[in-house]
């Protein structure tokens, strides 16, 4: 829950150093906080030109075609200018009452894409009111085309944004320094949460503990005292994140207040682990702040709609890709014409059942038994295995995973019922004798093609990213949250084309694939 949002960006900062001395506590910051908010509004006016270029360039397309295809260009490019100026004043308007220019929503792509589609239906209908208001007439194909073209454009802009920011974030920049106030459990995990994800852009530099508490080892963070010592412990930062279970309800109305007369950003926790904010409703009792929590429970409806979308954009990509894979298969025989095209390998499916997976053949053919001899140099915690530089892997092999096309053949995986489109990654066997009895959850649902996972932690080598994200799209999934799944992982395999067959492409590099 936050308590005071804030404008997107405006508590970043670029080259800040963290706090490594509690003696640093109390020491001036007026200097530091004007960084922050310089930076914060130069990221800010990066999304809005991002934004207006989209929208403009896009609904000038749709205006201009819209006029000619009815009327033979009876318009003047005045009109069509203040037309168009008029739907980008509303689409604007759309992108700010939507918080697209909030830190919260753009830090998260799936949400981000979601109420981007939300803009983009917005936008058609309001396109055709201002073109009627100007004395235009634009037709709903046009319009639609209009609202279509901005999602892609706009979509694909902040993607590339987002992950020129998150690269930055990963290496320290542009980064929220933020006070963890709370030293229980749930403090801990907030701590392992912004550890795990450092492209949040989330920084602890300190904790704060309870009155009387004691330094707790797993924290490998400065002690900057207890919460009577806040107003020093937070001069030199903009942000606090509270772990609310760490406090009665007296001292952390206490906390918080203190925090608020600081100054300071405050960010609190729900207390719940995995529950999306969508389904959390504001129901105050007596004017006191409380939450509704929504129950999850698809419909029938629901679940024949996901198995419909599956069928449909299968068959639609792989029609679509069927020269792209055609062209793979013949250079993965020309590299190597005795070895098989496709790799076969079991997995477990829904309700613990095993299916056979396919791929597009990558690696060497005895790739499986030179496994063991390659564990040592696992570049991921827990279960999983990855290595950036796989020697197993072939020439064509590493332009196949980098741009995901040897996972096609799964399509025909999805085609039979034993994947989706979205779902949790399949994992095997052997994993999945590793899971905790929570992970082991992940066996109700179908595994996917791509996965929340897959967009948002992919090359994030803790297992702990791997099975929160699992998790929370168990206990929070909708049609929705599939949909801006699957635009964003559009998204993804563009950028990775795009690196692959770009200018500058650096030789040798590899992208995790779902092995």
């Amino acid at each position: 829950m936050m308590l005071d949002p804030g404008e997107v960006f405006a508590d970043t900062r670029e080259g800040m150093d963290a706090v490594t001395d509690v003696a640093l506590v109390g020491a001036p910051t007026i200097a530091e906080r004007s960084i922050s908010t310089e930076s914060g509004g130069q990221l800010r006016s990066v999304l809005v030109a991002i934004d207006l270029v989209s929208v403009v360039a896009a609904w000038s397309i749709a205006v201009t075609l819209g006029e000619v295809s009815n009327y033979g260009r009876s318009s003047t490019v005045f009109h069509d200018a203040l037309t168009v100026a008029g739907i980008t004043a509303v689409v604007m308007t759309l992108l700010g009452t939507h918080k697209l220019y909030r830190a919260r929503v753009c830090a998260v792509r799936s949400i981000e894409l979601a109420k981007l589609i939300r803009v983009g239906l917005f936008s058609g209908v309001a396109s055709v009111l201002v073109a009627r208001l100007f004395h235009l007439t634009l037709p709903w194909g046009w319009a639609t085309l209009g609202a279509g073209g901005m999602f892609a454009l706009d979509a694909g802009g902040r993607g590339l944004f987002s992950r020129w920011l998150r690269t930055r974030r990963s290496s320290g920049r542009f980064s929220r320094s933020v006070v963890l106030i709370g030293d229980n459990d749930e403090a801990l995990e907030l701590y392992r949460i912004t550890q795990s994800h450092p492209e949040s852009g989330v920084r602890v530099v300190g904790i704060v503990g309870r009155s009387g508490s004691t330094p707790r080892g797993e924290f490998d963070l400065p002690w900057l005292g207890t919460v009577d010592d806040l107003p020093n412990a937070v001069d030199h930062v903009n942000g606090a994140m509270i772990a609310v279970s760490s406090f009665s309800a007296a001292e952390l109305n206490r906390t918080v207040r203190v925090l608020l007369n600081a100054e300071v950003h405050v960010q609190m926790s729900s207390g719940l682990a995995g529950i999306s904010y969508r389904r959390l409703r504001p129901l105050p009792l007596a004017r006191e702040p409380m939450f509704y929590v929504e129950q999850l429970r698809p419909s029938r409806a629901q679940l024949l709609a996901k198995r419909a979308l599956d069928l449909v954009l299968a068959s639609i990509v792989m029609v679509v890709a069927a020269p792209v894979l055609l062209a793979a298969i013949i250079a993965i025989k020309l590299e190597d014409r005795k070895a098989p095209l496709f790799y076969r390998q079991e997995r477990i499916g829904r309700n613990g059942q095993p299916f056979m997976l396919y791929k597009l053949r990558t690696m060497v053919p005895d790739a499986a038994q030179r496994l063991a001899e390659l564990q040592a140099l696992n570049q991921r915690n827990g279960p999983l295995f990855k290595l950036a530089q796989d020697p197993r892997v072939t020439r064509v092999g590493r332009l196949l995973r980098q741009t995901s096309i040897d996972e096609l053949p799964q399509l025909v995986n999805v085609l039979r019922g034993s994947m989706s489109m979205v779902g949790p990654r399949p994992a095997l066997a052997s994993e999945v004798a590793e899971f905790d009895a929570a992970l082991q959850a992940r066996q109700d649902v179908t595994p996917g093609l791509t996965g929340l996972w897959q967009v948002e932690a992919r090359d994030n080598p803790s297992f702990h990213a791997y099975r929160r994200l699992d998790l929370f799209y168990l206990e929070n999934w909708s049609l929705l949250l599939d949909l801006a799944i699957i635009a964003s992982t559009v998204m993804v395999v563009l950028g990775r084309a795009g690196r692959v067959f770009g200018p500058r492409r650096r030789s040798g590099a590899t992208v995790a694939t779902l092995d």
